[in-house]
C-alpha cells in the first residue's frame, strides 16, 4: 500500500519531488498529486499549501481517493522551546490546534477543536500519534545523525538535535516573542506551524496513522520572518532526509 506525503511550501516539496522515480501526476481540487517511488517505496506526494484547511482537504483526498496507509507531513516550523535552535528537528507525539478555543477576558483560551466547554465538553486536547508508529520511528532514528548545517544556513558546527514532543498548529504566522513564550509555557509546544493539527484530526477520523516531522527554520520570535527566508531551504532538507530514513518503518 501507498504512503501519503504532504508538504506545505515549494521549498519543502522540492527535496522530495526531485528524488521521485516513475512519477506520474494527477490534478484534483486545483492541487497536483505526484504518484511514484521514493527509495523503492510507493508514495503519493502533494504540496498541500499553507494552513489547516488546505491540509485537511489534501489529507482527505489522500485517505479517500488514493487509499494511502499512512500520511506524513514533512516540512519546517518555528521553534518554541528555548532549548532548541534553528536546524533542530521536532517530531510530534501530539499536535494541538492552538487557535481553537474560547475567547474570554480579552484573550483566547485553547480548547479542543470542534468542541465548546458548555456545549460538548471534553478533557482532550490535541491529537496523539499512534504509539506503535512512534515506537518504530524512535527505533529507526536511534543513533541517526543529520549533518551540521553550514554557517550560512545558521549552523553552529553541531549536528541538529532530533527530539519528540508537542507541536502546535494555527492559521497565523508567529512573529512575536511574548506569544512564543506564552505558548511554550501554557501548552508545552516545542514547535509551531500551520498544518499538523488538521492532519491529526483528519487521520483520526479515517483511522489512519500519521506523522508530523518539522525542522526549525526560525524561532517564532521577533526575527522569525527574516530567519525563515534565510534558512528554510537548508532545514527543509533535514526534514526530507529524516522522512527518507523512516520510509521502511511507515
Amino acid at each position: 500500500m501507498t504512503i501519503g506525503i504532504l508538504c506545505a511550501i515549494p521549498q519543502e516539496l522540492a527535496h522530495l519531488r526531485g528524488a521521485l522515480e516513475q512519477a506520474s501526476g494527477e490534478e484534483l481540487a486545483h492541487t497536483r498529486f505526484d504518484k511514484g517511488r521514493l527509495d523503492g517505496h510507493e508514495v503519493v506526494l502533494v504540496g498541500a499549501g499553507i494552513g489547516k484547511v488546505n491540509t485537511a482537504l489534501t489529507a482527505t483526498l489522500l485517505a479517500d481517493r488514493f487509499r494511502v496507509r499512512v500520511i506524513v507531513f514533512s516540512g519546517v516550523a518555528g521553534g518554541l522551546d528555548p532549548e532548541l535552535s534553528i536546524g533542530d528537528v521536532v517530531i510530534a507525539d501530539r499536535t494541538v490546534q492552538h487557535d481553537a478555543g474560547v475567547i474570554e477576558d480579552g484573550r483566547l483560551h485553547t480548547y479542543q477543536a470542534g468542541h465548546v466547554p458548555f456545549f460538548n465538553p471534553t478533557d482532550r486536547l490535541g491529537y496523539t500519534v499512534p504509539a506503535d508508529l512512534l515506537a518504530r520511528v524512535r527505533d529507526r532514528l536511534e543513533g541517526f545523525e543529520l549533518p551540521p548545517l553550514t554557517a550560512r544556513a545558521g549552523g553552529t558546527g553541531r549536528p541538529p538535535k532530533i527530539v519528540f514532543g508537542t507541536i502546535l498548529s494555527g492559521d497565523q504566522y508567529l512573529h512575536c516573542e511574548a506569544t512564543r513564550e506564552r505558548l511554550f509555557r501554557e501548552l508545552g509546544g516545542r514547535a509551531i506551524e500551520m498544518e499538523g493539527g488538521a492532519l491529526g484530526q483528519v487521520c483520526e477520523a479515517f483511522g489512519l496513522p500519521w506523522l508530523d516531522l518539522r525542522a526549525l527554520s526560525d524561532l517564532a520570535g521577533r526575527d522569525s520572518r527574516f530567519d525563515f527566508a534565510a534558512f528554510v531551504d537548508a532545514v527543509a532538507a533535514s526534514s526530507a532526509a529524516i522522512l527518507r530514513r523512516l520510509l521502511p518503518v511507515l
